[in-house]
C-alpha cells in the first residue's frame, strides 16, 4: 500500500526501539542506519522482526525511499530520525 501510495517513507512500529543484531545474545545491539542491501531478513526469526524486517527491504528496494522501524511511542522521534533503525537505499 505504502508504494501505491508513493509514500516518502514506511514507518513500521512495535514494541521494540529498534532492529537488533543478534537478538537474544550477550551481544545484541541496536541497528540504527542500514542499508537495504545489508539487510538479510533471514537472520532474524521468522516470528519476531522478520516480517517488519522483510517489508521494509522491499519497500526500501522498490521505491528507493527509506524505511524506518521502531516502537510506537517514539514515532515523532524515529521519524526526526532520532530512534530507531533506518533502513536506506544503497548509496
Amino acid at each position: 500500500m505504502a508504494r501505491q501510495l508513493d509514500a516518502d517513507l514506511l514507518l513500521l512500529l512495535t514494541d521494540v526501539d529498534a532492529v537488533y543484531a543478534d537478538w537474544g545474545l550477550a551481544s545484541a545491539r541496536p541497528l540504527a542506519n542500514v542499508q537495504a542491501c545489508d539487510f538479510v531478513p533471514g537472520d532474524f526469526p521468522a516470528g519476531s522482526m522478520r516480517p517488519k524486517v522483510e517489508a521494509a527491504v522491499e519497500f526500501v528496494r522498490a521505491s528507493g525511499k527509506p524505511a524506518a522501524i521502531g516502537k510506537l511511542e517514539e514515532a515523532v522521534k524515529i521519524v526526526g530520525g532520532l530512534r530507531g533503525t533506518w533502513i536506506e537505499p544503497a548509496v
